[in-house]
């Protein structure tokens, strides 16, 4: 008794185990309860055992946790196989308990003091390090897996499909072209000489986050996003802001040519971006004092002319420089229309839709497409899908039809052919459909082929019937011309979705290229609405759609967060793909509304027939509530739609005029991790003429996350969340920001391994673009965060290029 009183005990380590123990028996047997895994309760109180020995000095207690962890590396193999980030939850946790309890200071606390038991329990030891050994082995094994698809594209000297209305040296639409291919021709920045890139110029344009616009905490709701993509015409790159400002910067030196601030009243907008801007030249002989012009969205709802020179409205345009979007939509509420996309100009038409604020109402503004005179501001066809004919010019007292689909982001155009490339949304709101007409159900969630002198629909194809998810197609597609039979060219397109699935489609008919087939999906709805039977799968192409969720893959940081989302997903209704919302319990959405592939879209080289795609990966969680006891709480307030909308509490979508509110929001267990395991964000290549797979890899890091929202500057290579998306040039590389660690990067279109990359000091959630000035080629993109995303922010333009004279670069030209 007296030596044992001088011998001190392991309180902490005893404590530690009890308390790791505790939780994972008392949430293991509730996960057993709703007919999950056994295993987190019997490891859980192997531990609680375990402690009990330490805390009484007994031999067993090193055999007991050798034994726990020998079971727990089998079991784990057997449920996950070789996968290293479903490995690490569930071994981290038990080896590093299990290497704690063996060293020198520890194990002095807990061996017995008798000596024959004492040599047992170093036998225990042993056993214990060779199951930590067998861990570690394990562990390692699957580290040096390969993750993705590894593979090297034959990028063989070929001439893309020309776009003489677009100099090489210039960036004059969104996409470069309105093919939306996101492809320069330039080559001076290659593979083999990309490491040399450095900082050229960054400017500030002085338009930055204000109170209210962070997402975070009471301004939830509002958020502040640069996502900016420029266009360079001549000598001039024209930006704009999440404000709605307008910039002309010097292409060679980022000077600030001219700014214009059109002071757009934003209390209402509850997303703040502006995606870019659009050129128009007149024709020669066109009576303006404005013959080069800047066409650009304001937030609140209006289009806007700037004299391409000086910055100053185009007096000819509108009123004063100003066209109201409000007009022909009746009562628009506060916030309920603004435009974040530029508008498309072409064919001396001035084409755009707008953002109708989801899921408030059934009864929102209209969707329809218009197209304006782009001198004169005047309208000159609507596209409505309410009015017969569906292509019209409304007089000074008619409407367009209310709640109709609409069609908020970039657009994309045949030139030759004359055609405008709609990507449609759903008719509001989006998770409950048992309202929505039968035009409605025609076109949501559709590409929508125009005639664009006269807005005359050609075609549509339906990438979601009856859609419930939020799965608007949220860009229009990328053009291209691929090889048909007999020598034949196949004018073709290429849509992304937030689904994963790749449509490829006749551009001309918008019948299917790559075969396209209706599955059965899961059936089932609430209450006054209903399931479409089967759904269209693009299965003549790759799909980049995530794998089906089962308990088995639920992931965490550690075991314990980890049998959470073992829980929540028991917890949770999910029958994969297009599970229907259901009412009063949590529904798993996956893919969600974020994406797979949101507005940002792909990048495509139309020398190579490559496809350059980025992606996300984070569940949902949608759940319905019956309106009256909602009402009755005060979280939502009655409206007939006059005046403008009360106050919400909650973050609820309160979706008047249906019998329900709403509640969405990303599938994160209690520690900020998600329920899903890495990558949450890849980069893929695909072979558009062979429609195979050519690499994918994770893209980003951990840097700027971690558990509770918390950074560690730990850069764990998972593939991470991304906003914005990339571009393709013909020195052979990708291009992409995006990610939310921060980092512009230059990618080999080869093989998607990475071969330079620059810190930025704000998020890229932008797509980057390319030209040319003076002989040099340079790299553009805005950095200055996305509220959404929880990157930081700020108001940067940057711009990278090789150093001036560098020995064995070239001039750039095209290919």
């Amino acid at each position: 008794m007296q030596e044992t009183k001088r011998q001190p005990r392991a309180w902490i380590t005893v404590a530690v185990l009890a308390a790791i123990g505790l939780v994972l028996a008392a949430g293991g047997a509730w996960l057993i309860a709703l007919g999950g895994s056994w295993y987190d309760f019997i490891y859980g109180a192997g531990l609680l055992a375990v402690a009990v020995l330490a805390w009484r000095r007994s031999r067993w207690t090193f055999w007991l946790h050798a034994l726990l962890l020998a079971g727990t590396v089998l079991w784990a193999i057997v449920e996950v196989g070789s996968d290293f980030w479903s490995l690490e939850p569930r071994l981290v946790m038990p080896l590093v308990l299990g290497l704690w309890l063996l060293l020198p200071w520890v194990w002095r606390k807990l061996r017995p003091l008798e000596e024959s038991a004492s040599r047992s329990a170093k036998v225990g030891a042993a056993a214990l390090g060779f199951a930590a050994v067998l861990a570690i082995a394990v562990g390692m094994i699957a580290a040096f897996r390969p993750v993705g698809v590894h593979g090297s594209a034959e990028l063989a000297d070929a001439a893309p499909a020309r776009d003489s209305s677009v100099p090489d040296d210039e960036w004059r639409f969104y996409g470069r072209t309105p093919r939306g291919d996101r492809y320069s021709p330039l080559d001076q920045i290659r593979a083999d000489n990309v490491r040399n890139l450095q900082l050229a110029w960054s400017t500030h344009t002085g338009d930055t986050m204000r109170p209210g616009e962070s997402q975070a905490g009471t301004d939830a709701g509002h958020e502040f996003n640069f996502e900016d993509t420029p266009i360079k015409v001549g000598d001039t790159l024209y930006v704009c802001t999440g404000h709605s400002w307008v910039l002309a910067l010097d292409a060679a030196t980022g000077r600030k040519k001219w700014t214009y601030d059109p002071h757009a009243d934003t209390r209402a907008d509850v997303y703040l971006a502006c995606r870019g801007v659009a050129y128009y030249k007149a024709p020669p002989g066109t009576a303006t004092d404005c013959p080069e012009r800047i066409i650009a969205p304001v937030l609140d709802a209006r289009l806007m002319a700037l004299n391409a020179r000086t910055g100053r409205p185009c007096e000819d345009f509108g009123e004063h420089g100003f066209v109201s979007l409000r007009q022909y939509l009746g009562h628009v509420p506060a916030g309920f229309h603004f435009v974040t996309s530029p508008p498309l100009v072409l064919h001396d038409r001035v084409v755009l839709g707008g953002w109708i604020y989801d899921n408030q109402a059934t009864f929102e503004p209209s969707g329809a497409v218009r197209a304006f005179d782009p001198v004169s501001g005047k309208l000159v066809w609507a596209w409505d899908i309410g009015h017969d004919p569906q292509n019209w010019t409304p007089g000074p007292q008619d409407q367009l039809t209310r709640g109709t689909p609409n069609a908020w982001g970039v657009y994309t155009a045949d030139a030759e052919r004359g055609l405008v490339y709609l990507p449609l949304g759903n008719a509001t709101p989006d998770y409950f459909g048992g309202k929505r007409r039968p035009m409605d159900e025609k076109y949501a969630s559709s590409i929508v082929a125009l005639d664009i002198d006269t807005g005359a629909p050609r075609w549509s194809f339906q990438t979601v019937h009856h859609d419930r998810w939020d799965f608007d197609v949220p860009t229009g597609p990328s053009l291209v011309d691929l090889p048909g039979p007999g020598g034949a060219t196949i004018p073709a397109l290429v849509q992304t979705t937030k689904r994963g699935e790749l449509f490829m489609l006749n551009r001309v008919t918008g019948e299917p290229v790559a075969k396209v087939e209706e599955k059965p999906v899961p059936q089932g709805a609430v209450p006054g609405d209903w399931s479409a039977p089967t759904q269209p799968y693009s299965t003549g192409m790759p799909s980049l759609a995530p794998k089906r969720l089962s308990e088995a893959s639920m992931w965490g940081a550690t075991t314990i967060d980890q049998m959470m989302c073992h829980i929540e997903f028991r917890r949770a209704f999910y029958e994969g793909q297009f599970t229907p919302p259901q009412l009063n319990r949590d529904t798993i959405v996956y893919p969600a509304f974020d994406g797979v592939i949101d507005w940002h879209g792909a990048s495509l080289d139309p020398a190579h027939k490559l496809l350059i795609a980025n992606a996300n990966y984070i569940p949902f969680l949608i759940s319905l509530a019956p309106r009256e006891p909602a009402e009755r709480a005060g979280l939502v307030q009655p409206w007939n739609g006059a005046g403008n909308e009360p106050a919400v509490k909650g973050q609820l979508a309160p979706q008047y005029g249906t019998p329900y509110v709403g509640r969405v929001h990303p599938w994160l267990n209690p520690m900020g991790v998600p329920c899903n395991p890495p990558p949450w964000g890849t980069l893929t290549a695909i072979d558009l003429v062979s429609r195979r797979i050519v690499w994918q890899h994770p893209i980003g890091t951990t840097r700027d996350a971690g558990p509770f929202g918390l950074h560690y500057n730990l850069p764990l290579p998972t593939g991470v969340f991304n906003i914005g998306g990339s571009m393709v040039t013909a020195g052979g590389l990708v291009f992409i920001g995006a990610t939310a660690d921060d980092y512009l990067r230059a990618v080999d279109e080869r093989t998607g391994k990475v071969l330079w990359k620059a810190r930025l000091p704000a998020g890229g959630q932008a797509n980057p673009m390319s030209y040319a000035v003076n002989g040099r080629q340079y790299v553009v993109i805005a950095a200055g965060g996305h509220a959404g995303l929880g990157t930081r922010s700020g108001d940067y333009v940057m711009a990278y290029a090789l150093p001036d004279g560098k020995p064995g670069d070239r001039q750039p030209h095209t290919r």
